[in-house]
């Protein structure tokens, strides 16, 4: 069973300014919940029970003061008689554990970096599922993306990307995944519809096992990009990982991928689950 998640909530999120300069973007609301919290209620659906959060060095931190207990808050409601607002103040479970590890904002860049990271600190040598913070996949009456990564990697046996069905026309904007009985072959990258190898698109969430990521680690630990030469990105060790004998199964949902690193996105993702 696989009872741990990595998911990086650093950033400046620039690409939400002004907005950002005050609210993490993984703490833009969607409905009455911050965005990575529907990330991290699914994770703990799915049965995780320690979840490493890669966050800035801000500080206060929003994360951190989202997951933790309000005590000031929980003695207002009881003194109000609304306990039957605490569980709503309560927004992780006893048995689950958040983790934190500070990325420097000045410091290596790209989705590489929080995962290898998370795994030297903690010491990571078990299958983990790894979510990005700014983003989720709505699927309310079906699979949820962290249950199809589970059972397409048979619960950790081997890695595993999901794959989100879009229509064909417009895959122009993603990366498209490329596979064979079941594999994943590669990630071609905003491909036309007629070259597009499929209709599903790459959303960065994943299984990795030991092997993916040590091999994850050595890529951002042997590399020396500067800041105006290219991000230490994720899809790069992946790569390396099939073309040496990897196996990454790909894992196809069809929830709707909604995205809060624009506007346009994290307007539709609020029309979505409020609609």
């Amino acid at each position: 069973m696989i009872t741990k998640a990595i998911i990086p909530v650093a950033g400046w999120g620039t690409r939400r300014l002004p907005i950002t300069k005050i609210i993490e973007k993984s703490m833009l609301p969607v409905g009455n919940r911050p965005l990575v919290d529907y990330s991290v209620q699914e994770l703990i659906r799915a049965g995780v029970k320690d979840i490493y959060m890669v966050i800035s060095n801000t500080e206060p931190c929003q994360v951190r003061e989202f997951y933790r207990d309000n005590l000031a808050l929980n003695q207002y409601l009881i003194e109000r008689g609304k306990e039957d607002r605490l569980k709503l103040a309560k927004t992780l479970p006893d048995d689950v554990t958040i983790h934190y590890t500070v990325q420097d904002p000045a410091g290596k860049y790209g989705t590489a970096v929080p995962i290898a990271l998370v795994v030297k600190e903690f010491k990571i040598d078990e299958p983990v599922l790894v979510f990005m913070g700014d983003d989720f996949v709505w699927n309310p009456e079906g699979e949820s993306a962290a249950d199809a990564l589970i059972k397409a990697s048979s619960d950790g046996a081997n890695s595993a990307i999901l794959g989100v069905e879009i229509p064909r026309e417009k895959v122009e904007k993603y990366g498209v995944l490329s596979e064979k009985d079941g594999n994943l072959v590669g990630v071609v990258e905003k491909p036309t519809p007629e070259e597009a190898p499929s209709n599903l698109i790459n959303v960065s969430k994943y299984i990795m096992t030991p092997e993916l990521l040590d091999k994850i680690v050595k890529y951002v630990d042997e590399h020396d990009f500067g800041p105006l030469d290219q991000e230490y990105m994720v899809t790069d060790p992946i790569d390396d990982y099939i073309k040496e004998g990897g196996a990454m199964k790909v894992a196809p949902t069809s929830g709707e991928y909604l995205d809060g690193g624009s506007v346009e996105g994290w307007l539709h993702a609020n029309n979505v689950v409020c609609g």
